[in-house]
């Protein structure tokens, strides 16, 4: 418990720089802590949501019906290297990039929509 207590020392400049070192050797679990925090909490997740789209990215095929970010639901009609056109109705066609993929739906859901 010391390193969540300082020691009192007397007024003196032998003493105050004792207490200043003991007081930074003290921090130096805490920031390691904070780190270590960051990275299981914030670093590590966000990594593996990145690799989870790059993969949902990289397995999209013709006739997959998808999601794009803005919420537009359509099947696959062609997919180039950073385009895809999406049908979204009878004769509608538009052109996305394959980044603004959201998320893959079950075969059928354009139908009951």
């Amino acid at each position: 418990m010391s390193f969540l207590i300082s020691d009192a020392f007397a007024d003196t400049a032998g003493a105050a720089s004792q207490s200043t070192s003991g007081g930074l050797m003290s921090l130096l679990p805490m920031i390691i802590l904070l780190i270590l925090f960051m990275y299981l909490m914030v670093i590590r997740p966000q990594s593996k949501k990145a690799k989870e789209h790059k993969n949902l990215i990289g397995n999209l095929q013709k006739g997959d019906e998808v999601v794009t970010i803005g919420g537009v639901i359509g099947k696959i009609e062609k997919i180039t290297d950073d385009f895809m056109v999406l049908s979204i109705a009878e004769n509608t066609n538009i052109t996305v990039q394959r980044g603004a993929i959201a998320n893959i739906l079950p075969r059928g859901t354009m139908n009951t929509v």
